[in-house]
Parts: structure tokens; sequence; C-alpha cells
């Protein structure tokens, strides 16, 4: 299919949905919450919403079922005001025309990169659909993101969103059936329960994909936050963001974040692997496994608001927005070049071919689990001099 025609199916889609009375353009509530009906809609016949988590201590989380996206995450800053710290748009028509697919959805069958999109598992090639240069990036062409997840609240704290692939989509093997579990606690922490089961053997590797500015959406560049990562070393890459071998140290580079650093201040260096990149687009070696570790924190140079991320995933993928181009009108101004930063709880990316790396595989009979908590504070976190 040509470019011209695709577009072509987009905007006849876009407009069958603007007929159907799927884009209302509403604003946020005075919590900075998107509105409920700018994301109500019928997809594929499954019906599109938002879901609002709330807090007695000013926190509010706002989750779609299209692409089990954290559409937006309101928290106190050091003053007291809320602060949506998540970039994204206000409705459901946003996140389907955006250029960029991932803003804070729940990645999957396989998050990150996989070589050439081929992988061997008991002794059979796997072909999976192709969508990043040479290489298949966050499950594929039709990724988690733009599934339609069905959602079952539990009072105003949690949100259980299920989504089952069917086996061979985008290549993948088995059917499987995930599971993400949003719980908005009293004191401030947002966890992520991830699962999945499969009836044959298959690779999993599931987590989000938020966007975050801790100043607040549309407040310019992130490269004055302070970031520290749990890891000692970091896995290189090749030009296509593939890794090429066994983890290195971070230390004497500028991937060392193991003392609290301005995301910023070494980005001018020269270093191959940064210019692969375009910068931070990275996969660390956290310190610690199979217990829910300390992997980050990062804080707002301006809202003071401090984000902890705990996980017992063994890997954290650092993106410092190198590729956000200004193509998106956002809630607040435009996607413009390192606005917001992702910080992705994972396996290793390409694991499946390499079998150094700890496994992705799951096996029929096996429960995958994978936990995540973001936990947030008005205690600014300084810098190293």
């Amino acid at each position: 299919m040509s470019l011209k025609n695709s577009s072509l199916m987009v905007m006849l889609y876009g407009l069958s949905l603007l007929a159907a009375g799927c884009y209302p353009n509403s604003k946020a509530d005075e919590n900075l919450v998107p509105t409920v009906k700018n994301f109500e809609c019928q997809i594929d016949g499954k019906k599109t919403s938002l879901y609002v988590l709330k807090n007695n201590s000013g926190m509010r989380a706002a989750i779609t079922n299209y692409g089990g996206r954290l559409v937006s995450l309101t928290v106190p800053d050091k003053k007291g005001h809320p602060t949506n710290v998540v970039v994204g748009f206000d409705s459901l028509k946003g996140y389907m025309n955006s250029t960029e697919p991932y803003f804070g959805a729940t990645i999957g069958r396989y998050g990150n990169r996989i070589a050439g999109g081929k992988f061997i598992l008991d002794g059979v090639s796997h072909q999976l659909s192709i969508n990043n240069g040479p290489n298949t990036l966050h499950g594929g062409k039709q990724g988690f993101q733009y599934k339609v997840w069905d959602a079952k609240q539990i009072g105003d704290t949690v949100l259980a969103l299920t989504y089952i692939a069917k086996d061979g989509e985008e290549g993948f093997p088995g059917k499987l059936r995930a599971r993400v579990t949003y719980t908005l606690t009293a004191d401030n922490k947002l966890k992520l329960h991830y699962e999945a089961i499969t009836d044959k053997p298959t690779v999993v590797n599931l987590t989000n994909h938020a966007f975050f500015n801790l100043n607040g959406e549309g407040s310019g560049t992130i490269n004055e936050h302070v970031l520290q990562i749990n890891a000692a070393r970091y896995t290189p890459v090749d030009s296509t963001l593939i890794p090429i071998g066994k983890p290195e140290l971070v230390k004497g580079t500028p991937f060392d974040f193991t003392a609290p650093l301005a995301i910023g201040l070494r980005l001018e260096e020269p270093n191959e692997q940064l210019a692969f990149g375009k910068g931070y687009d990275h996969n660390y070696v956290l310190n610690g496994s199979g217990i829910s570790v300390l992997a980050a924190q990062v804080s707002g140079n301006k809202s003071g608001i401090t984000m902890k991320i705990y996980t017992t995933e063994p890997g954290l993928q650092f993106y410092g927005g190198n590729f956000m181009q200004s193509k998106n009108k956002l809630r607040k101004g435009m996607d413009d070049f390192r606005t917001a930063f992702c910080l992705e709880t994972q396996h290793f990316p390409d694991s499946p071919n390499h079998p150094g790396f700890p496994s992705t595989v799951l096996r029929p009979g096996q429960l995958y689990q994978s936990h995540s908590v973001y936990a947030f504070s008005a205690r600014h976190i300084k810098a190293t001099p």
C-alpha cells in the first residue's frame, strides 16, 4: 500500500469516528484530568473510555483502555499545586492520529527491539513484523498500543485491563492473555502489575511507555531534571539500537548516573553511543534482581517533584525524548525536542537472540509476572556538584 493510500484510509477512518461522535473536545477539569466523553467510542466493535483513579492526597491517574494508556498523572508539587507530569492528549483522537504511537501505552507483546524481527525458540524460527528500520519495536506494526483492552474498575483506586493476543499476532507464537492492573495508593504511589499466560512457548516483555515531565506538561526541556539510575552497567548498541554483546560499565562514560546528575549535562560529549541514539535511548542493567529494587529517581528542577521507580525487572530503558519532532499538538504545546523522558522497566532489548541475557521465554503452565511502582513526593534531589 502506498503512503498516499494509507494516509487516505487514516483520514476516512477519522471521519467515520467523527461522524459517530467519537471526537468531542471538552477541556480537562480543575484537577487536570481529561473528560471521559473525549474517550468514549467504539473501535472494532469494542468500547473505549477513560477511567480515573484518585486518592485523598491530591493524586489523580487517568487511564484509557485504548492501548492501556496512562493519559494523565496529577501530583502535588513543592507548593502543593496539582501538576500533570505525563505528556499526552485530551482525547482519543489525539492518540489515534499521533505520529508517536507510544504515548503512555502498555507495550507488548515484546517491549523494545528485536533484531531483524527474528528469533528462534525451541528450534523454530519466527519472523515478526518489521516497524523500526530493520527491526521489530514494541511488538510490531500493530502492537498492544493500538488494542482496545477489556476494563474493570474496582473502586476509586484500582483498574484492571485485559487483552488476549491471538496465536501468530504480529508473528509471535501462542495465544497470550495479558493483564495489567493499575493501583493508586494513599501515599501517592502508582503501582503497575503485569501478568500473562500462553498456550504455546513464546516471548513476553511488557512495560509502560509514559512520557514524563516532572515540571509539568508544556514546561519545556527535561535536560535540567536531576536523574539517578541504580545501575553500574548498560548494554551498548549498534547503529540500529540493538545490543551488540555483553553489558559494559557506565563508569567514565556519559551513561554514568550512579550519582544524581542533570540529564543534559553530558549530552554534547563526543560518544559513539550517544550518536547512535541521538542522545540517551539505552538499556541499563539494574543492580539487584528478583526483588523490587529502587531502579531510578528523578526530580523536576522547577516543581520539586521527585519520582522514584521500583521494579522486579532486570533492566530500565532511559529515553531522553531525542526523536520528539514537534509534530503532535499535545494538551499543552507541541511534542518538542527533549520535552519529556521515558524510564521503561523491562527485560533487555533483543533478549531472545542473546542467550546470556535474562530470559523472556514464557511456556504453557507458567505465569508471567512483573511489578513496577512509581512513587511521588515533593522532596527534591540535588545534583552532584
